[in-house]
């Protein structure tokens, strides 16, 4: 059974998108680009654009980008839409290239938060940018959400700024920023943009620009969902709301034990570190003991008996006609800026509270105060942007996308390849998008926070319709479908049975600590895509490059069999994240016998077709929650396993993401989040931090790499698992070590270097503790071919082992095979 995606209650709560009267500039027709230049303007008959969109992507004119996806729904509705892209943000003039704006400016950073795109997990400065022509780096500033707008205000005042894009939606509160290792303020107010919309923002952003064109002041415009503004604490129309206190939904204090009715008197008392005793109770009348036993007790013993604290309970009678204030008209008042700022368990509730406000079909609007006195504003968030529906999704998908860049960035024979490929559209230019969302609630991923939870699915119709528009109309098709996915793979048409419970539900996820009960399962309109793609004239085969949720996968084998016989290309990546329960649970994962489990039906199925496919897992370094012990259990699970990971992800702490606000305040943000930690429920989350520790947990995970080798072997002589270092099949790191250069080189250039013999020096530890030079190593592998206890795991000549996950020796052709020479 499928959920009723077109008939729940989002789909009834808002206005089509196609219900709206078209803007009277439609008359000039669709444009093969959104013009970049005055020039492409004059061609179009234009002599302004309604709306300048401003972004630090290079234009694309595919249904994967963000400004793409945004400018050709507003030119749908009538605007005209201009494009400036990847701006120099030096000075206000390059922002002036299109003219001023009719109606509004739409500023983002991009398709990525602009510090994620150029820093590293280790706060290093990337050199690439996929996003940009050729793939240089430095094409964006730092902040680029806000740079972008403060230029667009010089450019010209009066015009109003609407601020969009992941960057926005992850900043739209006050925001532990890693980067500079502080409590940033919302986006909002930093940016001085007169509306902010997070989500994905089609039906937010087409209301907002239908009444800016009907000459409804941008700072009227303070109702729509998906929303943020900043309104001075004594505005008029901030009057009529309900206000609540964010503490007395989730109360940061202490909170007092439950007595236990089993427990005498003097236990109850002792349990509180009171007594019972007269002696104890000294000689004042008020003493503590005693006014703490009699509280306990129920007053008999208390010398005061008289004296008892006043409490309140709400008839039972009178309870059923109390009503809550409609939550339509209900705002939250967190903790303001400056609050959170100073106090991380008040930084922890705050994110728990917004995170416990997401769902649209129960979400109350947030406020926020920044600043104090005379300087003090508020930043309203509207909840969040009603899902769009089948039809919606449909109608935004089917615009008339050009799917490839703009042509100023082709070279002098037209192509986008070679010095002038854009690897992040290189890498979709051949897949498709089926859906939106995500209902894991991965604590570390943000995809929740921007997308929602509620998946959005597109029908099958216009799925294989725009199948059939690559393979008939996109430039080097060879007949390869790269992706049909979305978010996650395999979610695509799920949800809730009921749409009365999808309503109120305030879960976080639907598949932690299991998969509920409400959820769907049934994975049969997939498969049916998947059939009916691969059946197409001119299509060879479809891959799955998305993230598969293997937990949910598991529950339809008949899924896993199409997806393993048919849709793999030799390798699929899914996501365990880590194999130990202490930063499992951090993380809302399952555990790794979900793994196992998938495993299984995917070897199985893999040996019925006759194929030799792998899995390849991903692990995540460092998370909050995860001691060095989890590392080095994770590091012996992967060498049993036979895996040797390439690429190391290690925790990225990304604003306004639950495992980030772990990471600031070291609470457990998933429980609620108390002042003074007094249970198992409290417990504090050990936090990875220092490049040392962070460097060492990545080393857990590249337990093969020698230039990781001497930070392993102090670890874990610290830990007492000295037993792990050794020679022999059962350790994890030998004793011996090649002479390394302390660096990490990707097991790509690895690959593509000779076979011949070369490599430094090595040394290895004697029975008298003594360093012994061994003689040069081969590039083949990091072991020296001289210990003869290692040559059983030596590839053959010529052949390498990769440092892929788990992949098999495959041949480089760089070298030619030898003689095998005896052992000595």
């Amino acid at each position: 059974m499928n959920a009723p995606v077109d008939v729940s209650f989002f789909a009834r709560a808002a206005k089509p998108l196609t219900s709206y009267r078209p803007y009277w500039a439609k008359r000039f027709g669709t444009a093969p680009f959104l013009p970049v230049s005055r020039a492409e303007m004059d061609k179009l008959g234009w002599d302004s654009c309604d709306i300048i969109l401003v972004t630090g992507d290079a234009y694309v004119d595919h249904p994967s980008f963000g400004m793409a996806v945004i400018g050709r729904t507003l030119e749908a509705q009538g605007f005209r839409v201009g494009i400036i892209a990847q701006p120099d943000w030096q000075s206000a003039e390059p922002f002036k290239v299109l003219g001023k704006p009719n109606l509004f400016w739409g500023v983002t950073a991009g398709n990525m938060d602009s510090m994620i795109n150029r820093y590293t997990a280790d706060r290093k400065i990337r050199s690439d940018d996929a996003y940009t022509p050729g793939d240089v780096g430095g094409k964006r500033p730092d902040r680029a959400a806000i740079v972008y707008s403060q230029r667009c205000r010089e450019a010209y005042k009066d015009v109003p700024i609407i601020l969009g894009g992941i960057e926005g939606s992850l900043r739209r509160i006050a925001h532990y920023d890693y980067w500079s290792d502080k409590v940033r303020r919302s986006i909002v107010v930093d940016s001085k943009c007169d509306l902010l919309l997070y989500g994905n923002a089609e039906r937010a952003l087409v209301e907002v620009a239908h009444r800016i064109a009907a000459r409804v002041p941008v700072e009227q415009i303070t109702d729509v969902r998906g929303t943020a503004f900043v309104r001075r604490p004594d505005d008029e129309s901030g009057k009529g709301w309900f206000e609540i206190d964010s503490t007395t939904v989730d109360e940061p204090g202490r909170v007092e034990p439950h007595i236990n009715p089993y427990m005498t008197t003097s236990e109850q008392a002792a349990s509180q570190g009171a007594s019972c005793s007269k002696e104890d109770a000294g000689d004042a009348p008020d003493s503590g003991a005693a006014s703490d036993c009699g509280t306990v007790a129920g007053g008999q013993n208390d010398p005061n008996p008289a004296i008892q604290p006043i409490q309140f309970v709400a008839n039972p009678a009178l309870k059923a006609r109390l009503k809550a204030p409609p939550r339509d008209k209900t705002v939250i008042r967190l903790p303001s800026y400056e609050q959170v700022k100073s106090d991380p368990v008040l930084y922890a509730h705050a994110n728990r509270v917004l995170h416990l406000e997401t769902n649209p079909g129960n979400a109350r609007a947030l406020v926020q105060a920044h600043g104090e006195g005379v300087t003090a504003r508020d930043v309203w968030i509207n909840p969040p942007p009603i899902p769009l529906t089948t039809a919606e999704m449909d109608y935004v998908f089917d615009l008339p996308y050009a799917r490839s860049p703009h042509p100023s960035y082709a070279d002098e024979n037209g192509s986008h390849d070679g010095a002038t490929k854009i690897p992040a559209w290189e890498m979709i230019r051949f897949s498709i998008n089926i859906m939106r969302g995500c209902f894991g609630g991965c604590t570390f991923c943000s995809i929740t926070e921007h997308e929602g939870r509620i998946i959005q699915s597109r029908s099958e119709d216009s799925i294989i319709q725009e199948i059939e528009d690559i393979r008939d109309k996109v430039k080097g098709f060879t007949g390869t479908i790269s992706d049909l996915g979305g978010p996650t793979a395999n979610m695509y048409r799920l949800g809730c049975r009921s749409p009365e419970i999808e309503a109120a539900c305030r879960k976080p996820s639907c598949v932690y600590p299991g998969i509920c009960q409400n959820l769907t399962t049934d994975h049969g309109p997939l498969i049916k895509i998947y059939r009916r793609g691969r059946a197409l004239k001119g299509i060879k085969k479809i891959l799955i490059g998305s993230g598969l949720r293997y937990d949910l996968a598991v529950k339809s084998p008949e899924y896993v069999k199409e997806l393993v016989q048919h849709h793999v290309g030799g390798y699929l990546k899914i996501a365990p994240e880590h194999t130990e329960q202490g930063p499992l649970t951090k993380m809302m994962k399952p555990g790794i016998g979900s793994y196992d489990r998938f495993k299984q039906m995917f070897e199985k199925f893999s040996e019925e077709a006759g194929k030799k496919q792998f899995l390849i897992p991903y692990f995540i370094a460092a998370h909050p929650g995860t001691s060095d012990e989890d590392m080095m259990n994770l590091a012996i699970w992967l060498k049993k396993n036979g895996f040797r990971a390439d690429q190391v992800q290690t925790f990225y702490p990304s604003p306004m993401a639950t495992a980030t606000a772990m990471y600031h305040s070291g609470r457990n943000t998933l429980t609620k989040v108390r002042r003074q930690m007094r249970d198992e429920a409290d417990e504090s989350v050990d936090i990875v931090r220092g490049e040392k520790r962070r460097r060492l947990h990545k080393a857990f995970l590249r337990y093969h790499d020698p230039n990781n080798w001497p930070l392993l072997r102090e670890a874990l002589k610290a830990m007492g698992r000295a037993d792990l270092i050794g020679n022999g099949k059962h350790h994890l790191i030998p004793t011996f070590q090649p002479m390394t250069d302390g660096g990490y080189q990707s097991a790509r250039k690895k690959n593509s270097t000779s076979g011949k013999g070369g490599g430094g020096l090595g040394y290895a530890i004697n029975k008298d503790g003594k360093a012994v030079a061994l003689r040069p190593r081969t590039q083949e592998t990091h072991e020296p071919k001289e210990d003869v206890r290692f040559r059983a795991t030596q590839p053959k000549p010529g052949r390498m082992l990769t440092q892929h996950t788990g992949l098999p020796p495959r041949a480089t052709g760089a070298a030619k095979p030898s003689a095998k020479r005896k052992p000595r």
